[in-house]
């Protein structure tokens, strides 16, 4: 079976990563051609003749689209020269992807156990956030959904996200640890496709992470879930091993723990790790 397509956030993109895999072929042609230009003292070509910028590419949970679109342009201000295009799915095409030998130079995820799985393809994973889930509804809450219980009603249409997908894996964990069967009238590919088909109206509920519910706050109201019933989400960044920019890759990755990144995160609602 094929996998599934990669999300595609409804704004427009300040960056995709196809578009960078085709400008840094292009740089390398025209860097090619320009191989004898003149040189500084350090060997390289002078300012101005034939200098590019580095792009990474970094792959990234769905539920960091927001924060790390924000983050991103924070990292750029902050390191001249470099530039960061993010490609976003849920973490379970991340890895399809990675498998499949897809240019990138960076994957952080919403689970440990899908990072662990790809062990052989990164460098030692960083931790840099924590995420809980809530009940997403309509806004106002039409339904009066309260509780995890209140999910198992048959007349409540229930989305939520597929097994293979970390936030339908968290979900699962919390539902069966009540003992309660749920019957979702359809299971996505992502959180952000879960959180969609409530923000749309095409279902009552779903369970997805605080920080997706955060938002919409015009178009979704955010159930809470009691930490005791509740599961917590951990996000690992590294560094892939087949990267072409290692060294920046890894920089950008250390930045994730610094004290700007941990501040837009804590923002976003997300849990320090």
């Amino acid at each position: 079976m094929a996998s599934p397509p990669t999300l595609r956030v409804s704004r427009p993109p300040r960056r995709r990563a196809p578009a960078a895999v085709a400008t840094v072929a292009l740089l390398t042609s025209l860097a090619a051609c320009g191989g004898g230009g003149p040189k500084d003292q350090d060997g390289g070509a002078s300012a101005g003749a034939g200098k590019k910028d580095t792009r990474l590419t970094v792959l990234a949970a769905a539920s960091l689209t927001d924060v790390f679109e924000e983050a991103g342009e924070a990292y750029e201000k902050e390191h001249p020269g470099v530039e960061v295009d993010f490609s976003f799915a849920g973490s379970q095409e991340l890895a399809a992807q990675v498998r499949q030998g897809a240019p990138a130079d960076a994957l952080v995820t919403a689970d440990t156990r899908t990072m662990d799985g790809l062990a052989a393809e990164t460098g030692e994973p960083t931790l840099i956030a924590r995420n809980r889930l809530v009940i997403a509804v309509e806004k106002g809450n039409p339904k009066k959904v309260e509780s995890l219980e209140d999910l198992t009603d048959d007349q409540l249409k229930v989305v939520l996200a597929a097994e293979e997908v970390p936030v339908g894996r968290y979900g699962k964990q919390i539902l069966d640890a009540r003992k309660l069967a749920v019957r979702p009238v359809s299971q996505e590919v992502s959180v952000r496709a879960v959180l969609s088909k409530v923000e749309l109206g095409e279902a009552d509920a779903g369970l997805v992470y605080r920080t997706d519910a955060a938002t919409v706050p015009d178009k979704v109201d955010a159930v809470d879930i009691p930490d005791a019933q509740n599961a917590v989400a951990s996000y690992p960044a590294a560094v892939l091993n087949g990267s072409e920019h290692a060294r920046d890759a890894g920089e950008f990755v250390e930045w994730l723990s610094s004290d700007r990144a941990r501040e837009l995160l804590r923002k976003a609602g997300f849990q320090q790790p």
